[in-house]
């Protein structure tokens, strides 16, 4: 070995490397802080949607409810008019008979079916009878010849009219039927019903209930301010016919404080903002309005959103400040390195006479070597890696559909589930239970998947099944299939068909051909419809497993094709040119090649060929 000559003035002045500046931690933060704040946005945006959308629902299930018991009370006292037309007492009374003796008569009915007042008009529509005759407010001798339940009832025998007690000054429904005789018409039996059972019943399901008639005059509500309000203005006539009826007596019949914002309510009085839904009432003219609070919901569901949003960034941030952190200690390393050269470059001009020096050297260099090396290796596996993690990056937004979909099926069949509870049906929610159980598999078998795929190889080449490669690839692979509308095409494969590799690279391999060939065909459709746009091959021979990913995208030239396997050249615009490289160089690990063949128009084949597992 020759001695090292003594060094110059200018070689023993070392210009070392300037310490790595801290602005890109400035930059990581500025760009987390974005992130975040456009994460949490996003996440009370879609909060707020979800909210509405499940409140209005709630609504419209609490219109139902509301619908069926005002149906029920009306259904119920309809009947009694019709009923007591029909009783001989009653038509006694209006022939000439003592119509005090069914006073006592009505009012025993009043009390059986909660009736306000039931009493009896005879042909002048003049009230004779009535189930309150003892009480200050008795209706007895008071002319309702006016009312139109009184003038239609005469006429077409049955009537309906909701309007305000002339003696009472109590709203409610009046529901009467005509008594006929041989001669004739004889009078008209009424039913007062009042629904303050029924408002009660109301507030049980929350929020806020008004029913209005066709003018949209507030006939029914939780909230007694509301009553005789109308939902918009009426003209000054139809104000004049309503009060020359007296239906409403004084009323002010002004429009509801009602205020809309966008899709939700503002409810003047009523502190918050609701959601409402409308449903009409069968056999009626009226419909039915359910006001239900969506503030607390919105913040609930919001927060909730967040928090998810939180735990999805915290993980991501902290690899990219660990992938960063890692970049500034190679820097630093780099540096450390650099003056570690320079003092043994000094070392070496002061003892150029010196063998042992020289040795000491070169011992060092060769240890150094084998450290590089050995970071050589861990880098290519990290690249591996992050090319793998990149790929899931590229298909997250499919997965995350596909996860929402069974997510979204879950909370039916759990909510189904819980309904059968209510109603004593076991068996219904043993079944929506099951089918709840089911999704939560689907959704375990798409996350192991990713998770394997995104863990690092063990570095040890072994028999691989490669059915299960190609079962990883696809899952990874599948909502981006569906989305571009392309379905593959499989050549069976032999379940017991084993080769030498390592799966989670096999299966990135193997995604990563797929990827490009969905991108290809992305940029041109296939000129043959007919044919399969995405073609997998398997065929085994002695001693090797042949693997084809065709496809009939745009292809490739042959300088395209020649720079393929080249480290940064790259075909596609936004690409880096590493992704078949890392490919080529997993399967030259395995002991295998990867070769690409293509034409222009026609696609490209690439072919993967490994050795057979014994």
């Amino acid at each position: 070995m020759s001695l090292v000559p003594p060094p110059t003035p200018e070689r023993a002045v070392q210009r070392l490397p300037s310490p790595a500046p801290f602005w890109p931690w400035l930059a990581f933060a500025a760009v987390a802080l974005a992130l975040s704040v456009a994460a949490f946005v996003a996440a009370a945006d879609i909060g707020r949607s979800r909210a509405v959308a499940s409140e209005r629902a709630a609504a419209e299930n609490a219109a139902t409810l509301a619908i069926a018991v005002l149906r029920g009370e009306l259904e119920k006292q309809r009947a009694v008019p019709l009923i007591l037309a029909r009783d001989p007492d009653v038509r006694r009374a209006l022939d000439g008979g003592d119509p005090h003796a069914i006073d006592t008569k009505f009012d025993a009915i009043a009390g059986e079916t909660r009736a306000s007042v039931i009493y009896l008009l005879d042909r002048r529509g003049v009230a004779i009878a009535a189930s309150n005759w003892d009480e200050p407010a008795s209706f007895v001798g008071s002319d309702y010849s006016f009312r139109d339940y009184y003038l239609t009832a005469m006429a077409q025998g049955t009537a309906e009219q909701f309007a305000l007690g002339t003696v009472s000054n109590q709203p409610g429904l009046y529901i009467s039927s005509r008594v006929d005789g041989p001669q004739g018409p004889l009078g008209v039996v009424v039913v007062k019903v009042q629904f303050d059972r029924v408002e009660a019943d109301w507030k049980a399901l929350g929020g806020q209930i008004y029913v209005a008639d066709a003018r949209g005059v507030v006939l029914l509500s939780t909230v007694e301010a509301w009553r005789f309000h109308v939902e918009h203005a009426l003209s000054p006539a139809a104000i004049a016919d309503i009060r020359h009826s007296l239906q409403f007596g004084a009323a002010p019949l002004v429009p509801l404080p009602f205020t809309r914002a966008g899709e939700l309510l503002r409810a003047g009085e009523v502190a918050g903002r609701f959601v409402d839904a409308r449903i009409a009432v069968p056999t009626t003219g009226w419909s039915l309005d359910v006001l239900l609070p969506v503030d607390r919901a919105i913040r609930s569901e919001q927060a909730r959103l967040q928090l998810i949003a939180a735990l999805l960034l915290m993980p991501g941030l902290g690899l990219a400040a660990e992938l960063m952190r890692r970049r500034r200690r190679a820097q630093a390393r780099l540096l450390a390195d650099a003056q570690i050269k320079a003092e043994l470059e000094q070392r070496v001009v002061a003892r150029t006479a010196e063998l042992a020096g020289a040795n000491a050297r070169l011992t060092e260099e060769i240890a150094e070597r084998a450290r590089a090396q050995e970071r050589l290796s861990d880098a290519r596996e990290e690249l591996a890696k992050a090319n793998r993690l990149a790929t899931l990056g590229q298909v997250t937004a499919g997965v995350a559909h596909e996860i929402n979909q069974p997510l979204a099926a879950m909370r039916t069949y759990a909510e189904n589930a819980r309904a059968f509870l209510k109603r004593g049906e076991p068996a219904g929610a043993e079944g929506a239970l099951g089918r709840v159980v089911g999704l939560t598999e689907r959704i375990g078998a798409i996350t192991e998947t990713l998770r394997g795929f995104a863990r690092r190889g063990d570095g040890v080449v072994e028999p691989t099944p490669l059915s299960d490669a190609i079962a990883g690839a696809l899952m990874i692979l599948d909502a981006p299939l569906r989305q571009s509308g392309i379905r593959p095409v499989l050549t069976a494969v032999p379940p017991d068909l084993r080769v030498m590799g390592r799966r989670v690279e096999l299966e990135q391999v193997l995604v990563n051909l797929m990827r490009n060939a969905i991108e290809a065909l992305a940029l041109v459709p296939p000129a043959d419809p007919t044919a399969p746009p995405l073609v997998l091959g398997v065929r085994a021979e002695e001693e090797l497993v042949i693997i084809t990913v065709a496809d009939r995208g745009p292809g490739l030239s042959e300088q395209q094709v020649a720079d393929l396997f080249t480290p940064f050249r790259s075909s596609k615009a936004k690409g880096l040119g590493l992704g078949l490289v890392i490919c080529q160089d997993i399967v030259s690990r395995f002991g295998g090649t990867l070769t690409a063949a293509c034409r222009p128009g026609e696609g490209c084949v690439f072919t993967i060929a490994l050795r057979r597992a014994p």
